[in-house]
């Protein structure tokens, strides 16, 4: 019998785990903990296609919405106001939403699975992680000023760092703060400084600068979610790049299940996860080219340059594309 392990309970785990079900394969989903993030911006796009995987209209009701980005970046002297469509929610409460309607383990298989979808750490042990940058944030719970407006979230760069700043509801918010001390951004901040009443609880630390997995699957696995990209929060949106990834990660299992060259499949996943973070790269240099004010600022350019380097260089070596997505099918070309 064709079988299917998930390892994890992510956004990733949680869309692998419906699409698979829905193909009638066999699934065991092995638990692994991690810390979730307190807060995530899902965005219209992947609203829409999180509603198309689960098929529940009502998703997404009664989250907070964000509706401007205020942004004082590099050397601009005033912010700047650009219209913004989103939604905040804490991961833990997203998964919760996903998982309502989700389907008990398969207990009648016994003995190893068919396939692997790795969406947690550790992966196999030949895949490497290749890092580019060394950069952390630290999160802050904060109480906003009375008389913030709850509808925007404000970003702004300063010589040794970015400070962003995302309301949660009507009185609170979480503070990102990703370069030097949180201390010593806020000490200059003209913009997201204004914002904060106080804290309300310890910072709590984990890396931001873009990582990848290297191979992303091989004969029997895949690695999907966090444990195939990690992607910088300033230039890339988790949820929406987790449920992509799912998306064609589960159409890569059916398709292998219904008798697809492995090789052909696995190749074809590979490169289009190392094109769309060969693409995220470029939006995080443009970013930080705009942003740039000072050394800080210059090492994190010439890191994203290094992984532009390395990915354009994996992707010269790739196969072209011998497969498409046709809804949550993946179907040849030709």
């Amino acid at each position: 019998m064709f079988t299917v392990s998930i390892r994890s309970g992510g956004i990733a785990a949680c869309c692998c785990s419906r699409l698979l079900r829905q193909g009638g394969i066999p699934l065991v989903v092995e638990r692994v903990d991690r810390p979730r993030l307190p807060a995530i911006m899902v965005s219209q796009t992947t609203q829409k296609l999180l509603v198309d995987v689960f098929q529940k209209s009502d998703l997404f009701t009664g989250l907070h919405q964000i509706r401007r980005r205020i942004v004082l970046w590099g050397g601009n002297p005033k912010p700047v106001v650009v219209s913004h469509a989103a939604l905040v929610v804490s991961e833990q409460a997203l998964l919760d939403r996903l998982q309502l309607d989700a389907a008990p383990d398969d207990s009648r298989h016994s003995g190893e699975s068919t396939w692997t979808i790795f969406t947690s750490h550790p992966l196999p042990q030949s895949s490497v992680e290749h890092s580019f940058g060394s950069r952390m944030a630290t999160a802050y719970a904060i109480k906003l000023k009375a008389g913030s407006d709850t509808g925007a979230c404000w970003i702004e760069s300063l010589a040794d760092g970015w400070l962003f700043l995302l309301p949660v509801d009507s009185d609170n918010a979480w503070l990102l703060a990703v370069g030097g001390s949180t201390e010593s951004l806020l000490a200059r901040s003209r913009l997201v400084v204004q914002e904060i009443a106080h804290a309300t609880g310890m910072g709590a630390n984990f890396p931001c600068h873009p990582r990848i997995a290297d191979p992303l699957g091989g004969a029997g696995w895949l690695a999907c979610g966090t444990a195939a990209l990690a992607f910088d929060p300033l230039c890339g949106e988790g949820a929406g790049h987790a449920t992509r990834q799912a998306i064609l990660g589960s159409a890569v299992v059916r398709a292998a299940a219904e008798g697809a060259d492995v090789a052909a499949v696995i190749a074809h996943y590979q490169t289009r996860l190392l094109a769309g973070f060969r693409k995220h790269l470029e939006v995080c240099r443009d970013f930080y080219q705009a942003g740039r004010s000072g050394p800080w600022w210059d090492q994190q350019i010439a890191e994203i340059h290094h992984g532009l380097e390395w990915s354009t260089q994996r992707l010269q070596q790739s196969a072209p594309f011998r497969y498409r997505l046709n809804g949550f099918d993946l179907e040849a070309v030709g």
